[in-house]
């Protein structure tokens, strides 16, 4: 039997998100009834400018005052989609306080404070849900929260920044450098005005940060993500992909030690085999790879941007929420028992990619080889090719530290053969 009394709701935030899940809310009314067992209505908005016209929404419930807005003790959820750390992270505490769950798209935010905010969910008896922080309209937290929460999961590797992959999509597909794929995507509204948090990968990172936590029941926050972007990567480097029979990606890789004892998580730029299912992923979409121990291989795709894929995943949290509320309990919480040490970048074990400007002369091959043997790393295939004394050098290497590599990258800089190192790319999913 339905309840006749309405779930109220508090919208933090009426932009591109918000502005989708208040008109969800609205034209969707009687489904969202149906599948909670209860009416669920808007009871408030609060913007920074309220003098905006926004089409749906009564202007009487729009406010400037998140804060009293919040505090009021009918509030049953909050839909927090303003984003950045504060004012989000004092008004989500104090949605718990005042006994509201909250529902939140904030990336940022949680893999900064992730651990303190479910800790004050707990304390107050509360939800905390964040589907739409990461990878948009994709399923993919609560899958790793519940579905595979039995199963253990040794690597989530994945593309989680839409921006990044259309710029390296066109990149791949028309050999645009990176400056003129970037001027397309700003064009089509695939890149912000100023797009380092996307290019630089800051973005990427977050979303890193809080699938490893969540994969490996383990605290890792913003600060224990190696991160390295995607600005440097050339038309050159994909001709070399092209050759490997690779494609390059901005991928979030998180990972497991093989004795168990420690995880890693890191973003940056990689080759990856065109038979990869991540290769095939094109345009401003997402999709990220789940492995398991028992569940095997599993691949997560779609839309990990937009307001309307943004507003589906927030709703999806929203609906979960409403229910436990009305059933009088609450959904899975922080699970950390592990509490796994992060390793740092240069215990990361992974393949290479090295392309060298050497000087066209006997010898030179020789004396590569021999630095990468005095540092332990083996080489992979060699290709080699110049005229009129400058050659190009570019070594694929076996599975190494990248703390190996660095030492070995700043040997070969030292010899008077090598002219420059133009780039040095990882090599993943073999």
């Amino acid at each position: 039997m339905m309840r006749t009394r309405p779930l109220k709701v508090a919208l933090l935030g009426c932009g591109v998100v918000g502005s989708e899940v208040a008109r969800i809310m609205t034209t969707h009314a009687d489904d969202l009834a149906a599948r909670i067992g209860a009416p669920v209505e808007l009871a408030g908005v609060a913007v920074r400018r309220p003098s905006r016209v926004r089409e749906g929404i009564d202007p009487d419930l729009v406010t400037t005052d998140a804060t009293a807005l919040v505090k009021r003790g009918d509030i049953d959820v909050v839909v927090e989609v303003i984003g950045g750390i504060e004012p989000a992270r004092a008004l989500i505490t104090t949605a718990f306080e005042h006994g509201a769950s909250v529902v939140s798209a904030n990336k940022a935010l949680l893999a900064q404070d992730g651990a303190a905010l479910h800790a004050a969910a707990e304390e107050h008896g509360r939800d905390l849900y964040y589907e739409a922080a990461v990878a948009g309209a994709i399923p993919l937290i609560r899958p790793l929260r519940e579905s595979l929460v039995g199963d253990k999961i040794n690597r989530v590797m994945g593309i989680v920044n839409g921006t990044t992959n259309f710029i390296l999509d066109k990149m791949d597909s028309t050999g645009a450098g990176y400056q003129e794929a970037l001027d397309e995507a700003t064009a089509l509204g695939y890149a912000e005005a100023d797009p380092t948090a996307d290019v630089e990968a800051f973005d990427a990172a977050a979303k890193a940060a809080i699938l490893a936590g969540i994969a490996f029941h383990t605290r890792v926050r913003l600060d224990d993500v190696y991160r390295e972007g995607m600005t440097e990567v050339t038309a050159a480097d994909f001709a070399s992909a092209r050759g490997m029979g690779c494609t390059i990606k901005l991928l979030a890789i998180c990972e497991r030690a093989a004795d168990g004892g420690s995880v890693t998580a890191r973003v940056h730029p990689a080759m990856i085999p065109l038979t990869h299912p991540l290769a095939s992923v094109r345009g401003a979409y997402n999709a990220v790879f789940v492995e398991a121990e028992a569940a095997g291989q599993l691949m997560f795709y779609g839309p990990g941007a937009g307001g309307a894929p943004t507003a589906s995943a927030v709703l999806g949290d929203l609906v979960a929420v409403c229910r436990n509320k009305l059933g009088g309990a609450t959904g899975p919480g922080d699970s950390a028992y592990t509490q796994l040490p992060v390793s740092p970048m240069g215990d990361v074990v992974t393949r290479y990619h090295i392309s060298l400007d050497v000087a066209d002369k006997p010898g030179v091959l020789a004396q590569v080889a021999t630095v990468f043997a005095e540092h332990g790393v083996s080489i992979d295939t060699v290709r080699q090719s110049g005229k009129d004394g400058e050659a190009s050098l570019v070594v694929v290497t076996h599975r190494a530290s990248d703390a190996s590599l660095a030492g070995t990258v700043e040997a070969l800089r030292s010899l008077d053969t090598v002219r420059g190192v133009a780039s040095i790319m990882r090599v993943e999913g073999e």
